[in-house]
């Protein structure tokens, strides 16, 4: 197993090296839980989306503002939020690495 932080620079160098300033790795899919690590590079965003029964996003690195209808809270490394049950993006502020957990409906 690879430590979080090695595995948030590798794809962060992926994110860099991309046309599209993103990179992700499926880390766990048990059931209905999932964890995603996600680099995207500054001003890079994933579009408003709708949520999963259930989620957090962690900062491994850089900052991040996770996007709501309430304008959103600005998240830096080491900082950890529950997403609200509603649509939803995230924007990377400066380069940035985050652990986004799900759980969708149960298998």
């Amino acid at each position: 197993m690879v430590g979080l932080g090695a595995l948030a620079q590798e794809h962060l160098d992926k994110a860099a090296a991309s046309e599209h300033g993103r990179s992700a790795h499926l880390l766990v899919h048990e059931g209905p839980l999932r964890q995603t690590l996600i680099a995207l590079t500054a001003g890079q965003e994933l579009d408003e989306h709708n949520p999963p029964a259930a989620a957090t996003l962690q900062v491994l690195s850089g900052r991040v503002r996770l996007v709501a209808a309430d304008g959103g809270y600005e998240l830096s490394a080491g900082e950890l939020r529950a997403i609200p049950q509603e649509r939803h993006g995230l924007a990377a502020l400066e380069d940035a690495a985050v652990l986004l957990t799900t759980v969708t409906g149960v298998d």
